[in-house]
């Protein structure tokens, strides 16, 4: 599906409430995904670097990794955060040697003001099952789970179950795990614990966060050698 990109910010609105009436929230999902995605962008005032990784679902090595550097083309806004980085994450899913199962993004789903984070919006375009596991609660109210890895509770909305706080590491502040598209939230969770077998964070989240910030750090180096190649001819 084509990324539709607003001028304004009640575009931005109307465009997340078109695209969310076509989630699929039910799933399942795939409770044992061969390749697995992860997602992220990391920026430089108007540089960005969009990153996905993807793992071998059995050993969670990297087989597959594609980067691309582009300029912001829409303004941060709370709850809009989607349009900045969609079409550069999906120039990189495009370039794929073959779709993965599964796309882990560094944010959120369902659990969102407008019930449709970045991980909802990425996975209706993509046609992709997707799920978000965020640092930290966007939204929502929640009872602290208990400390052992495995450990939830319910993340709720406006009295809705938007998501899971989830632990992943014995004593570890907890990540917040929403369902996406063509996921249910009890699949997410299991893939989420299946990518967290040392650290608190998945490992696609991990692998995709270094390959964003390298691959910025390196296009924002090879233009300061452009420039000042220019300068010198200049």
């Amino acid at each position: 599906m084509k990324v539709q990109m607003p001028r304004t910010v009640t575009e931005a609105e109307a465009i997340q409430d078109e695209l969310r009436a076509l989630l699929d929230l039910t799933g399942p999902g795939p409770h044992h995904p061969s390749r697995i995605a992860g997602v992220d962008v990391a920026y430089d005032r108007d540089r960005l670097a969009a990153a996905v990784t993807v793992l071998d679902g059995t050993t969670l090595e990297i087989v597959e990794e594609v980067a691309v550097a582009g300029r912001v083309t829409f303004d941060y806004v709370p709850g809009l955060l989607a349009f900045r980085e969609v079409p550069a994450l999906l120039d990189a899913l495009e370039r794929l040697s073959m779709p993965p199962d599964l796309v882990v993004c560094d944010g959120y789903g369902l659990a969102h003001p407008r019930r449709f984070g970045l991980a909802c919006h990425l996975g209706v375009l993509t046609g992709l099952p997707t799920i978000g596991v965020g640092k930290t609660a966007f939204v929502g109210t929640y009872p602290e789970p208990a400390p052992e890895r495995g450990a939830w509770t319910d993340l709720t909305l406006d009295g809705d179950v938007v998501g899971r706080v989830l632990r992943t590491r014995d004593g570890v502040k907890p990540v917040f795990v929403s369902t996406g598209h063509r996921v249910d939230l009890d699949t997410a969770c299991h893939n989420v614990l299946n990518l967290t077998p040392r650290y608190r964070l998945p490992e696609t989240t991990r692998a995709s966060d270094r390959l964003s910030r390298r691959t910025l750090t390196e296009n924002c180096r090879t233009e300061l050698v452009g420039s000042a190649q220019y300068d010198k001819m200049g």
